[in-house]
């Protein structure tokens, strides 16, 4: 009887899969029939991006198209400006690499170069990270390049350690000089119950601890030799 119970399940929830099924609460994550995943086009290759604003401590790379001597490494200070061969001292912060480039062709043209060409790379970043924090593997700062979003910070930090509390996921973020915080459920992102959200540079994201979890643990280590289940009333 028991198998026959389970039987009409297993075929019930075949049978829902054939359609779209929604998952979760989403509306845009659907279960589809197929023999396989469908190769991504290439815009499907291309992630979001979005653009990278220079702060303090950054370290760029800065060509000159042409002009060996003025290419070259430079960092920026702590009040966001570098200084740069017959351009002087530039203000930096919060500015794009090609925005940097612009400005810094603009101070050369007519009289140093006649038709400067500069590109600005980016060599290493330390203004804008991401610091994650908690029961995760990794705790630290990570650099935040192009779109980020919770999901992958956390992966950036090892993943979940474990005795994470994954409906217990805060993120920090200070907004017009007001300090907020968000709540979310990892879990449920992982389910597709909703979209996994954006994160941005400075953001402080702490992934909370399970207490039962971490005391069942302790619990089962402290008594090796149990013969009988464990039970734990929490209240």
């Amino acid at each position: 009887m028991r198998s026959a119970i389970f039987l009409f399940f297993a075929v019930a929830l075949l049978s829902a899969c054939g359609g779209n099924a929604e998952i979760g609460l989403s509306p845009n994550v659907n279960v589809v029939a197929a023999d396989a995943l469908p190769e991504p086009s290439r815009s499907d290759m291309l992630t979001d991006t979005r653009p990278y604003l220079i702060g303090p401590f950054d370290k760029l790379k800065i060509d000159v198209f042409g002009i060996e001597e003025l290419t070259r490494e430079v960092q920026i200070d702590a009040s966001g400006r570098l200084s740069f061969p017959l351009v002087g001292v530039v203000d930096a912060s919060g500015l794009t690499p090609g925005e940097l480039a612009d400005k810094i062709e603009d101070r050369l043209r007519g009289q140093y170069v006649r038709n400067p060409d500069v590109t600005v790379n980016l060599d290493e970043t330390v203004s804008q990270v991401v610091t994650v924090d908690g029961q995760v593997q990794k705790p630290g700062s990570y650099p935040v390049i192009g779109r980020m979003t919770l999901m992958r910070a956390v992966a950036n930090a090892g993943g979940t350690a474990e005795f994470a509390k994954l409906d217990d996921v805060v993120i920090f973020r200070k907004v017009n000089g007001q300090q907020l915080a968000g709540l979310y459920n990892l879990k449920a992102i992982r389910r597709g119950n909703y979209e996994d959200p954006n994160v941005f540079a400075n953001d402080v994201i702490i992934v909370g601890d399970s207490s039962a979890r971490r005391l069942f643990k302790d619990l089962i280590t402290a008594s090796p030799l149990l013969t009988t289940p464990l039970i734990i009333l929490f209240r």
